[in-house]
C-alpha cells in the first residue's frame, strides 16, 4: 500500500493522528488535508466563531501559492513570481506554515516539525524553489489580513428597551466588531443584506414565535431525543468537541479523498468553502446590528405587548441552550451552514453527495455519528438546531438560507475562476 493511498484509507475510517506522513508526488492533495487537520488540532473547538478566518488565510496562501506555479486559475488575491520547475508540494507547506506561524506562534514548534516532514523527499533545488513561492504567498495574503478588523475594537451596541428590539440576555453585546471587518470576497458587507423581518403583529411571526416557545423550551415536551442531541452537536455544547468549522472542514477533507481531487482543486475548495463561511457570517452579523430584533428568550417572557393575539408570554422560559449576545435576524448558524453546502455543491458540481459526519464526544459522552444524502441536508439541520435550541425564530435561519448561497456565488464568480 502506497503512502497516499494509506493516508486516505486512515482518514476515510477516522483513524487519522497528528503525525505526519510523507507525501509520494507533488500532485497530492494530502499536503493540504494535513495542515488543515494540524490547525484543527492546535486550536480544537476554542477558536470561536471567527476561527474559519484561520483556516481561510491558511488555504488562501497554500493555493495562491500553488497557483502561482500551475496557472490554472485566477488567483484568490496574489499571483508571485514562480519557475516552472518549482516544488508544488514545498510551496503549499511553506505557505501553510507561515502564516499558521504568524497567526499561532504559540504552536510554532509543531508547525516546523510538519513542515520539515513535508519537504522529505524532494529534491532540494525544487524544494527550495517551491519554499520561495510559498513564503512570498504567505508573506502578501498576511499582509493584506493584517488589520482585518478580526479583533476586538471595543465598540458597544446597547439599543432602547422597545417592544421587539434586542435586550441584553446575560451578556454585553458580541461581535460588534465584525461588521466592520474585512471580507475575503465580498464588495461591501451589506452587499446581500437581507430584507426586513416579518412584522410582530403578523400570523408569521406568531407561528415561528411559537414554534419555537414549544420546541425550543429547557423543558420542552414536544422536542424528541434527536432534535435535541441535534441542538448539542451543532452548538457544541456539552457533549462534543467538534464544532461548526471542524464539521464542515472534515467534509471538506472527506471529499477531497473520496473525489481524489488534485492538490489545487483541494487548496480551491477549502481555501472556498473557509472563506465564504466568514463572509456569509460578516453578513448575518451586520444585519443583526441593523435589525436588532430581540431573541426567543427576550420575546417569550417579555412585558411588553406586540400587539399580536398569537403570542401569548410564558414567564421564566428558558431555551435549552444559551442565547449568544447579540440579536437574533438573520441567522448566524444557518448562514455558515447555507454557505459551506453551497460552496460544496458548486465545487463538486453537484449537492447529491452520500457522506457522513462523525462528532467527537466530550464531556463521557460517546462519539456521534450521521449519515446524509446532501450537503443541502447537513445545512438544514445546522439551522433547524437552533430552533430546537430555542435561540431563534425560523424566519431567521430562512432567511439566511436565501442569502447565504448568493455569497457563494458571487464568490466562485469573483475569485479562483478557471482559466481557459
Amino acid at each position: 500500500m502506497s503512502q497516499n493511498t494509506r493516508f486516505a484509507a486512515l482518514l476515510i475510517a477516522g483513524l487519522f493522528v497528528s503525525a505526519p506522513i510523507a507525501v509520494a508526488q507533488d500532485n497530492s492533495a494530502a499536503v493540504i488535508v494535513e495542515w488543515n487537520q494540524k490547525l484543527q488540532a492546535t486550536i480544537g473547538a476554542t477558536g470561536g466563531p471567527l476561527a474559519t478566518r484561520w483556516y481561510a488565510t491558511m488555504h488562501i496562501a497554500q493555493f495562491d501559492a500553488i497557483n502561482s506555479i500551475e496557472r490554472k486559475y485566477t488567483p484568490f488575491h496574489t499571483r508571485v513570481a514562480a519557475s516552472a520547475g518549482a516544488s508544488t508540494r514545498a510551496a503549499a507547506a511553506q505557505a501553510a506554515h507561515d502564516v499558521l506561524v504568524t497567526l499561532l506562534p504559540a504552536n510554532a514548534a509543531s508547525y516546523h516539525d510538519l513542515l520539515a516532514a513535508q519537504l522529505q523527499g524532494i529534491p532540494p533545488g525544487l524544494a527550495r524553489q517551491g519554499s520561495a513561492v510559498g513564503k512570498a504567498a504567505a508573506q502578501k495574503i498576511l499582509e493584506w489580513r493584517l488589520n482585518d478588523g478580526s479583533a476586538p475594537n471595543g465598540a458597544t451596541y446597547k439599543p432602547p428597551a422597545f417592544t421587539g428590539i434586542w435586550q441584553e440576555t446575560g451578556a454585553a453585546a458580541g461581535l460588534t466588531n465584525v461588521p466592520t471587518m474585512l471580507s475575503f470576497t465580498l464588495a461591501s458587507n451589506t452587499q446581500f443584506l437581507p430584507r426586513r423581518f416579518p412584522e410582530l403583529d403578523t400570523a408569521a411571526y406568531a407561528e415561528d414565535y411559537n414554534e419555537v416557545r414549544l420546541i425550543g423550551a429547557d423543558d420542552s415536551a414536544t422536542r424528541t431525543a434527536e432534535q435535541t442531541q441535534t441542538a448539542k452537536l451543532f452548538a457544541a455544547f456539552q457533549i462534543t468537541s467538534t464544532n461548526i468549522f471542524m464539521m464542515w472542514n472534515n467534509v471538506v477533507r472527506d471529499m477531497v479523498i473520496s473525489r481524489h481531487l488534485t492538490m489545487i482543486e483541494a487548496a480551491r475548495l477549502y481555501a472556498m468553502t473557509n472563506a465564504v463561511m466568514l463572509d456569509g457570517l460578516i453578513t448575518t452579523q451586520t444585519g443583526k446590528f441593523i435589525y436588532a430584533l430581540w431573541r426567543p428568550v427576550t420575546a417569550i417572557n417579555t412585558s411588553f405587548d406586540d400587539l399580536n393575539a398569537g403570542t401569548a408570554p410564558e414567564a421564566n422560559w428558558a431555551p435549552l441552550i444559551g442565547t449568544p449576545p447579540y440579536p437574533s435576524y438573520p441567522g448566524n448558524m444557518a448562514c455558515v451552514g447555507a454557505a459551506a453546502a453551497a460552496s460544496l455543491a458548486m465545487g463538486l458540481g453537484t449537492d447529491a453527495v452520500h457522506f457522513s459526519v462523525t462528532w467527537t464526544g466530550a464531556n463521557g459522552n460517546p462519539d456521534v455519528t450521521r449519515h446524509y444524502m446532501s450537503f443541502s441536508q447537513l445545512a438544514q439541520q445546522e439551522a433547524d438546531s437552533r430552533i430546537y435550541g430555542g435561540i431563534h425564530f425560523r424566519f431567521d435561519n430562512e432567511v439566511s438560507q436565501e442569502m447565504c448561497p448568493q455569497v457563494v456565488e458571487h464568490a466562485y464568480a469573483t475569485v479562483m475562476r478557471p482559466l481557459q
